[in-house]
Parts: structure tokens; sequence; C-alpha cells
């Protein structure tokens, strides 16, 4: 381990084996961080945290810190980071909240940019993008792959499915289907994402499907239920239509659409 002089590390929390903590950083009695994993100057990590191997949190950095919630009477929820994850400046990640389960989880391998914010009980996969000052409230699923542009906003216990783009500055009310493009102040949908699952190797086939359920989903003027029923029996029956199709049908906040 490499830990500044000026760290405040407390004496149980559980540091792994090349861990480097930087000046000034301050590390809590109930967090866990794994080996390798890097903090670097003036980063706070506090509560019942657990963060991965090989991640690096740059400065000012805040994971683990009460939710923003007012409920919240400072009951022992997680905040559990995975590994290979790249938090950028001033980042902020609260754990969680008993009322929505316990736990904020971020998965492996996520590109999280200066000034982004995840609230409490957020839960995002892996290889997740987010830009600068783009913001979660609480409760929301990012799914893997999912890219949000900067100083974007998503309502609480929305939903952004898997290989999705969120356009900047976008507000989102309401869920963003998985394979598609989203923008606007109340963002609607601008097809699919077609270089994301292009760059993801994803073949012809199944592209060629996306575009038809994409179609009769959001362009045939049929309500949702009667989309989804039209879905079911005309495009091949792959996996990411399944996926897709499944995520619409479990829409609580409803889709954007």
């Amino acid at each position: 381990m490499e830990i500044h002089p000026t760290a405040i590390i407390h004496p149980k929390a559980k540091i792994g084996p090349g861990v480097r903590i930087g000046a000034y950083s301050v590390v809590g009695e109930n967090v866990q961080i794994g080996k390798d994993s890097i903090l670097d100057s003036h980063v706070v990590v506090d509560g019942w945290t657990k963060i991965g191997e090989r991640c690096h949190l740059f400065s000012f950095v805040s994971a683990g810190a009460a939710p923003q919630a007012i409920r919240y009477r400072g009951e022992p929820t997680l905040l559990t980071i995975g590994n290979d994850n790249l938090i950028r400046e001033f980042v902020t990640i609260n754990r969680a909240t008993v009322e929505g389960g316990g736990e904020t989880v971020l998965g492996n391998n996520n590109f999280i940019m200066a000034y982004s914010h995840i609230a409490h009980d957020c839960k995002i996969g892996n290889q997740v993008i987010m830009a600068n000052n783009s913001t979660l409230a609480g409760h929301i699923l990012v799914e893997d792959f999912a890219i949000v542009g900067g100083l974007v906003a998503i309502h609480q216990f929305a939903r952004v499915g898997c290989y999705s783009l969120i356009g900047g500055a976008s507000g989102i009310p309401q869920d963003i289907p998985p394979y598609t493009v989203a923008a606007g102040n109340r963002a609607r949908l601008y097809g699919l994402n077609l270089v994301g699952l292009k760059r993801h190797k994803f073949p012809e086939a199944t592209v060629s499907a996306l575009k038809q359920a994409y179609r009769i989903l959001f362009r045939s003027h049929l309500t949702l239920h009667k989309a989804l029923d039209r879905v079911e029996k005309e495009v091949p029956d792959l996996p990411e239509i399944r996926h897709l199709l499944e995520f619409l049908k479990n829409s609580k906040r409803g889709v954007c659409r």
C-alpha cells in the first residue's frame, strides 16, 4: 500500500494490497477497498462502502455519503462499486435507503465523468459511460453499455436500456428503451443506436430484427399493447428482441416514444 501521510484512514477500514491513497483523502470505518485501486487527493469514501479492484477515484470524489432522502435516519445501507471503474473529479455516489432495497450498485468497467451524480438506490450495470454533469435521481436502473450524455437529468425510478444513447442536455422523465437514441428537454426517440450496435458488432440479422421491431413499436401508431403483440408474432425470436419486449412490458413510468 502507498498511503500519503496526510490521508485519514480509519483503523477498521479494510484496504487491499497495492492500494494508493493520496493527500488529504478520508476513508471511513466501514469501507472496503480492493487491491490496486487508487484514490487521488481529497477523496472521501464513507459509510458502508465496498470498492472493487483496480478502480480509480479522482480528486474530490465523494462515495458512500448518506443518501439525499428526507426519511433517511442513518441506517447501515450500502454502496457497492465493482472492478475497473474510472470515477472522475467531483463525482458523488450516495449509498442507499432502506425503502429502496438497501444497496446502491455500480458494476464493472464504467466511466463516470466529472461532476456526475448517482443517487441512492441506483443500479448501474457494466461498461456504462456517464458524461460530465449527468445526474441520476434515486432508484434508477441503467443497463449495460448505455451512454448518458453531458448535462442529462434522469427522473427517479426511470430506466435506461442497454446499448442506448441519451444526447446531451436532455431531460428524461420516462424509460429509454434498449438499443435506441433519445434526446430533448422532454426526451423523445430518434431511432436505433445504429452506430453503437455496429461498434459492438451486432450481427446484421439482429440489427434488421431490431429495425423491424422499432418500426412496429414506435412508428405504426398502434397502442403499445397492440404493438407488442404484433412484434411477438412478426419479428424473429432473438434474445435482443425478447429483452426489448420484456423491458417495455415491465415499465412503470411509461416509455419514451
